[in-house]
């Protein structure tokens, strides 16, 4: 593949490079599609292979490869530091396994008599194995051969390897090397083994009871993109973040959501959100969706099967939704997906909750305020494209095949005024799959009519909110409640601004200075409106859900930004890039917000103290 490192050189580190910079399973997935992946994997060294397999799913054609390359580096890892240290690396490979792949890995190691001679030694190893339904008295070995005796001879020697610290320096060089490369739980793991030895000298099996506690968590699959890295994705979490996520957020959640939910999680993380604030956001969408019970199964059904990880991490939350439809079983739910079933939106979704409000699409333009058919078309395709919700495949053969009419509405959508409109976004959303202008497909109908309800209330509570504030500009400046630093403000809304890395989008409401002095910069505020149920979230949930809302409005509508209206030419005498003095983050009070106000309270106060610039009010 052109530009990818020669695999004959067997240069590690720049074969595994590019691999490394992939921001989630997804990516890594698609990567495997341009590279010779059998032929990669064994070029790689042992322990590269490790790390390779530990970003996510290999394609099938390498997966032998791989596990054959995972037993022979614990074998050395055994043999070279002793089973104590070697049960770190161990317990990484487990963790970064499906258990398909484990079994496979536990056949082979007992097909040639090594079991004994390593997970067996492995105290942690063994109740983990257990624990997963993979105990090692289910792979017996095989009998005992002429050659196995100098094996036995070399146990001594690595038994008392074990219980002293690693004083042979060539040795220590190259584990301390390989410390380095394990994520941080790992790492840490590694160092207090080290630090019980060189102190007590502890026997195998005997090891400070902590040692292993921060990789025991039950978090597998590809969550070295949570510490190894790269800054991008996924892979920028702190590691302290790590480590509070894994109190804070349910693994299932954390890993379906990291599996399937990688697009999602990128478009936050481009708008400045901290990766945990985004893994929460979508963990709980998914346990929307499916429920905690059904996040769990789907995380088994993915970690049982390398076939269903890379089914998934490929298809993402579509994907994902169709493996739980065909229970683990990866042609049923390719079948499934074919076929276009009509897909469940979870426990929680539906028509209720959407409020009430305009319907057609037409009946939300409002040419005086600024909502053009375009302006609204616009904002609608923003939405749409950052919705995590269950969509249609991006296959135009298929699309074409199963065309929605507007004639035979499916079961719930019988005389739903939106059902035209949704008729006419499948059409469209398919001649921009055909063009090559989009990447994903539609939204299935259930999670288009519940974004739609959300759009048309958030709307109402826009226009709601442009009439106090133009109410409030009107009064003298020092009985206003919004706009009092303005001397003459003037109140636009859905004003096109424009950022590099955002690019274009509307500003709910935009307020400018209208009485300058000369050479004076015009105040400028802008204000971001949001409908959302916060109605039973919580705690942390909840302080998550506004970090991310602050971020984003603080990333869109804060900062510098370069205003595109013309008709507020005149107002900005220096072009039309301006500083931003205050972003205003509103949300729609009432019915929506939590039971408990002491916790709103501590959430709006750790918004603000974490997201500079930017005010958060319930109205």
């Amino acid at each position: 593949m052109e530009g990818w490192p020669e695999l004959g050189a067997r240069d590690t580190e720049a074969l595994l490079e590019p691999w490394l910079r992939c921001p989630s399973p997804a990516d890594y997935v698609a990567l495997q599609r341009r590279v010779d992946m059998p032929r990669l994997v064994e070029a790689l060294d042992d322990w590269g292979a490790v790390r390779l397999g530990a970003l996510g799913p290999v394609r099938e054609d390498a997966a032998e490869v791989l596990v054959r390359k995972r037993a022979a580096f614990l074998l050395m890892a055994t043999e070279r530091y002793g089973p104590v240290h070697a049960e770190v690396f161990a317990l990484f490979v487990l963790h970064s396994a499906h258990d398909d792949e484990v079994e496979a890995l536990l056949r082979l190691l007992a097909r040639d008599k090594r079991l004994g001679q390593t997970l067996a030694l492995m105290p942690t190893v063994r109740a983990e194995l257990e624990a997963r339904g993979l105990p090692l008295s289910a792979y017996p070995e095989r009998g005992e051969r002429a050659g196995d005796v100098p094996r036995g001879l070399a146990r001594a020697a690595r038994d008392a390897l074990s219980t002293i610290p690693m004083s042979d320096g060539l040795r220590y060089v190259e584990l301390s090397a390989r410390w380095a490369q394990l994520p941080a739980p790992y790492r840490e793991a590694a160092y207090e083994v080290e630090r019980a030895l060189t102190l007590r000298h502890l026997a195998p099996g005997r090891v400070v009871v902590g040692s292993f506690d921060a990789v025991t968590f039950g978090v597998p699959l590809g969550f070295y993109y949570l510490a190894a890295g790269t800054g991008q994705g996924l892979a920028s979490l702190a590691r302290g973040e790590y480590e509070r996520a894994t109190r804070e957020l349910a693994p299932a959640a954390l890993a379906v959501t990291l599996y399937a939910g990688g697009r999602g999680v990128r478009a936050l993380g481009e708008l400045g959100v901290s990766h945990l604030d985004a893994l929460q956001v979508l963990g709980r969408q998914w346990g929307t969706l499916l429920g905690g019970d059904g996040v769990k199964v789907l995380l088994e059904e993915i970690r049982a099967r390398r076939e269903a990880a890379y089914f998934v991490a490929e298809g993402g939350m579509e994907a994902a939704l169709a493996l739980r439809e065909g229970r683990g079983d990866v042609a049923r739910a390719q079948a499934w997906l074919s076929q276009q079933k009509p897909q469940r939106t979870g426990p929680s979704a539906g028509k209720g909750g959407a409020g009430s409000g305009p319907t057609h699409l037409a009946a939300l333009v409002d040419e005086g305020a600024g909502l053009t058919r375009e302006v609204v078309e616009a904002r609608l395709a923003l939405v749409e494209r950052e919705t995590v919700g269950p969509r249609l495949s991006r296959d135009v053969a298929v699309l074409e095949r199963q065309r929605p009419t507007l004639e035979a509405p499916p079961a719930g959508a019988e005389g739903n005024p939106r059902w035209g409109e949704y008729v006419a976004y499948r059409e469209k959303r398919l001649g921009e799959l055909r063009q090559g202008l989009a990447s994903e497909g539609p939204l299935r109908w259930e999670a288009y009519e519940v974004m739609r309800g959300w759009f048309a209330r958030g709307l109402a509570f826009e226009h709601r909110m442009v009439e106090l504030l133009r109410a409030d500009a009107a009064l003298p400046r020092e009985a206003r409640r919004f706009l009092g630093d303005f001397h003459q403000p003037r109140v636009e809304r859905s004003v096109g601004v424009w950022k590099p890395g955002s690019g274009l989008r509307y500003a709910d409401v935009l307020v400018v200075e209208q009485r300058l002095l000369p050479g004076q910069m015009p105040r400028v505020e802008t204000f971001s409106f949001k409908s959302r149920n916060f109605l039973g979230i919580e705690g942390d949930s909840l302080k998550a859900q506004m970090l991310a809302d602050a971020r984003e409005a603080v990333g869109y509508y804060g900062e510098t930004l370069d205003i595109r209206r013309s008709s507020l030419q005149p107002l900005l005498p220096k072009g039309r890039e301006v500083p931003v003095s205050r972003v205003r983050l509103i949300y729609e009070g009432g019915a929506l917000m939590p039971r408990d106000i002491n916790v709103l309270k501590n959430a709006v106060k750790e918004t603000k103290r974490r997201v500079k610039g930017v005010e958060v009010l319930f109205q």
